[in-house]
């Protein structure tokens, strides 16, 4: 296991460092990456520390056109033979399409699409010509759920989730195996909620620990499952969302100030 390399991305927190505690226990090598710079270098040097592994942290805005290529780069100049890929990184804001900036936006956009398409296509094809390799995907429980408020985050991950699945099949036989997750809520930053909210949220079984989630999501991709949606709940609650009306689920929110209400005329 000494020279098999792990790549996860957003690895500074969350669900990503969770991931990379997982893959150190089994002594892969790290190249973590986040736009964290003081988080991500903390966190490098506890896990070469706790898991006696080498670590590469990397530091770099993964919300830029350029950033898979110059990730690839990196691990091409250190001669990594990357064997697990996670594309981890991701960001959340809840409020409709026209009301967001145009930066935040296409954030979202290069974040979610582009640079885990290109990351799958670089790593995948070396994957691929050496006959073995694991690509784990994030995307999300969301991506069934088109509701307004999460246009564009739900509609990102349903990308990934579509794409994760057609790349899978492209990749059968060649060694490589494509794995997509779709969590529900998980306890992290990433919603903004404070620590007793998220507390009560995994208590009722809406939420799950990022630690929890992160063993998951490992399991099914060493054991190459096409997708996972980890949580009893979420299986049960998917159906029944699916058969509310828009204009229900539209009118839900406004009523509730989730959304603002609008003047019809």
């Amino acid at each position: 296991m000494q020279n098999q390399w792990a790549l996860i991305t957003g690895a500074s927190s969350g669900i990503g460092f969770e991931y990379a505690k997982v893959l150190g226990e089994r002594k892969y090598n790290l190249v973590i990456v986040s736009n964290e710079q003081q988080a991500i270098q903390e966190k490098g040097q506890w896990l070469k520390e706790e898991y006696k592994i080498e670590v590469f942290p990397v530091y770099l805005d993964l919300a830029l056109p350029e950033a898979a290529r110059q990730l690839y780069a990196y691990c091409q100049e250190k001669s990594l033979e990357v064997e697990v890929l996670i594309n981890n990184a991701g960001m959340f804001y809840f409020g409709e399409v026209l009301d967001q900036k145009s930066a935040q936006v296409e954030k979202m956009v290069l974040l979610h699409l582009l640079t885990p398409t290109m990351l799958c296509r670089l790593f995948g094809a070396d994957m691929k010509k050496r006959g073995r390799g694991y690509i784990l995907n994030m995307s999300s429980m969301s991506a069934w759920l088109p509701y307004p408020g999460i246009a564009l985050y739900a509609s990102t991950k349903r990308y990934l989730k579509s794409f994760s699945r057609a790349f899978r099949s492209e990749l059968y036989g060649s060694g490589v195996s494509v794995t997509t997750l779709c969590p529900g809520g998980v306890a992290t930053n990433l919603y903004h909620l404070s620590e007793r909210m998220q507390k009560l949220a995994i208590r009722l079984g809406f939420m799950m620990r990022p630690g929890k989630l992160a063993r998951k999501g490992i399991r099914a991709m060493f054991r190459e499952r096409a997708m996972r949606m980890p949580g009893f709940l979420n299986h049960l609650f998917l159906p029944l969302l699916l058969l509310l009306p828009a204009g229900f689920v539209r009118w839900t929110m406004r009523k509730s100030g989730l959304l603002p209400k609008t003047n019809q005329k």
